[in-house]
């Protein structure tokens, strides 16, 4: 087996989502893999912010950027050559299971196990099962 050479983790800022970073880390070190680490700002929890949309939208994003250059920064730190960081804003769960697939050679997808609470879970949908259940590869669902 080859093992994966193109791993793309998610993250949001979650404690779960820290979780599953680190296990990307290690995969992508230990297989010498390509690291995508991704940030969707969800355009749609901002859409009924009472502020204005084009500002919180562009705030946001420039926070989300600031993470993941961050995130990119420990990778190399780890011991990770190859790095892509991806901020996008969107439905979360369309990117990342299914368009960032799309747009990149990704074999396995690394999210965290969803944080969400029953009634927003029911209401919004988790992503990670939206993930898990239409992506065109492996995910792994770190705990």
């Amino acid at each position: 087996m080859k093992g994966y050479q193109h791993i793309l983790v998610a993250i949001d800022g979650s404690h779960s989502a820290e979780k599953a970073f680190q296990e990307a880390l290690f995969l992508a070190e230990l297989h010498h893999a390509h690291l995508y680490i991704a940030c969707i700002v969800n355009d749609v929890e901002i859409a009924y912010s009472l502020y204005n949309y084009a500002t919180m939208l562009a705030d946001e994003k420039e926070n989300v950027e600031k993470e993941v250059l961050k995130k990119l920064y420990d990778a190399k730190e780890y011991g990770v050559e190859k790095m892509t960081g991806i901020v996008e804003s969107g439905n979360p769960k369309v990117y990342l299971a299914k368009t960032i697939p799309e747009q990149y050679p990704i074999d396995l997808i690394v999210v965290g196990a969803s944080g969400k609470g029953g009634i927003q879970k029911w209401t919004v949908g988790s992503t990670t099962d939206y993930i898990v259940k239409h992506a065109p590869v492996n995910v792994l669902v770190v705990k």
